[in-house]
């Protein structure tokens, strides 16, 4: 089992979706287009929208409003990276040019408000206050999450309890929301609507360490930005921190002051403590702990490739390159 059996199983409703993504994209406003189309037509995984697809799927969704939903999370999700990518000065997201980096900050910072209203505008066409009500919890906790990772820059105090609740803020969140929304349009049982949250909470987190340790461990043309981004911008992510707990007092002090102050220039030191540690095995493995925690919550949902295909994507969510 792999991506391909996960794209055989979604693939024609996720054409679907993108044909939504596309339509509601425009706006008679040129530069909005332009923006959106790089961000979105950039790649990407697109993993949030299919769980949308695969959770209804899994519960035998006859309706269309799964495309819709899909399409928002999505959006919810690309207005979030135009966003952070002004705040961390990124000028590079898979393997391209930033939007800010080509198109500025100003436009990059306008278009992620247009996108994230666009996406509210396609949620009220669902007519459903309850989906309102998670997609607006979850938008809220999201921007709560951004603000917890500003204020942890260069933070070497902080603990494993304190990274986890950012990045499930952050990022988690969503997954748990786009989960969540296929138990909602099938009006599932709450115990199930509970378990695929969960699900999604757990992916996301599992997929979030991932994304973590191969800033020290990946191969800039495989993930798509620069070594040591984290690093650079003061990110205290999990590699690091167990570093500074766990490894010996030079290993600690090495990251902690790198940490301190950005130094991108102190990475090959930097990646010699993190790896001589034992932080990247210790993460990876709380990476697959949190999978096999995902995968278990889709115990109770009936067989179906749907299903089969949620499982694959938390062995995915850990064991990738990129």
């Amino acid at each position: 089992m792999s991506l391909e059996f996960v794209k055989s199983v979604v693939g024609a409703e996720m054409q679907a979706v993108d044909a939504i993504i596309r339509t509601q994209l425009y706006s008679d406003v040129v530069l909005i287009r332009q923006v959106a189309e790089h961000i979105v037509g950039g790649g990407g995984k697109r993993l949030r929208p299919m769980l949308v697809v695969l959770a209804a799927q899994a519960l035998g969704y006859q309706g269309e409003n799964h495309r819709k939903l899909a399409a928002v999370i999505e959006f919810i999700h690309t207005s979030t990276l135009l966003h952070d990518d002004v705040v961390d000065e990124s000028s590079l997201r898979r393997g391209r040019p930033t939007a800010n980096a080509l198109f500025g900050n100003a436009a990059s910072v306008l278009v992620g408000d247009f996108m994230y209203t666009r996406a509210f505008q396609l949620m009220v066409s669902c007519n459903s206050m309850r989906i309102m009500q998670v997609l607006a919890d979850a938008t809220n906790i999201i921007a709560e999450g951004e603000v917890l990772q500003l204020m942890n820059i260069g933070n070497v105090d902080i603990d494993e309890a304190g990274y986890v609740q950012v990045i499930q803020y952050k990022t988690a969140k969503l997954f748990e929301a786009a989960a969540r929304l296929g138990a909602i349009l099938v009006d599932a049982p709450a115990d199930v609507e509970d378990q695929l949250a969960r699900y999604g909470m757990h992916l996301g987190t599992a997929f979030q360490i991932i994304d973590d340790v191969l800033d020290y461990s990946g191969k800039e043309d495989d993930i798509g930005k620069s070594l040591g981004d984290d690093l650079a911008e003061g990110k205290p992510t999990l590699p690091l921190i167990y570093t500074m707990r766990n490894g010996t007092p030079e290993q600690a002090s090495v990251v902690r002051e790198a940490l301190r102050h950005g130094q991108r220039e102190q990475l090959p030191a930097v990646l010699a403590a993190v790896q001589a540690s034992g932080a990247l095995d210790y993460a990876h493995g709380v990476a697959q702990s949190e999978a096999a925690n995902a995968r278990a919550l889709l115990a109770a949902l009936p067989a179906s490739p749907a299903r089969q295909a949620l499982e694959i994507l938390a062995d995915l969510a850990v064991e990738r390159d990129r």
